[in-house]
């Protein structure tokens, strides 16, 4: 998906935020990418070229964008920390074998019924993680 720098800017002013190098960068990292990387990963991803940003702002930039909701963790292994641009509902498969993260379309499991919970509980949202192998790691096994 190809988000142009206008779009970017644009969205960032939409939310009432300001467009800071740094705030940028890191939208727009999240925004071309699918793998549901760690602060970290987007960390070194953005140092590669210029090693300008520091730990601290990535995190502070991705939780100024999860509070105005462009951005959501995701937690699919236990102790880390994942990021996704992609706030629409949908569900995620892990790959027990690599560790590859996969969206899953929301229509794609259908079936499961929240209204079986005890009585008492209240939905807000959920979603769903599948854990399996994905193609690469089940070709020949």
């Amino acid at each position: 998906m190809v988000i142009s720098k206008d779009n970017i800017i644009k969205t960032l002013k939409s939310k009432g935020l300001r467009v800071t190098p740094q705030r940028f960068a890191v939208y727009s990292n999240l925004l071309h990418r699918c793998d549901h990387p760690t602060a970290e990963q987007i960390l070194t991803d953005l140092n590669q070229e210029v090693p300008t940003l520091s730990q601290a702002t990535v995190y502070l930039s991705l939780q100024t964008l999860q509070n105005v909701g462009l951005v959501k963790e995701v937690l699919l292994e236990e102790g880390v920390c994942r990021y996704d641009a992609n706030v629409a509902p949908h569900h995620h498969f892990l790959c027990e074998c690599c560790g590859e993260i996969e969206d899953i379309p929301w229509d794609s499991l259908t079936g499961i019924n929240i209204n079986n919970l005890r009585q008492g509980l209240k939905v807000d949202r959920f979603e769903v993680t599948v854990y399996g192998r994905c193609d690469r790691c089940s070709d020949g096994n």
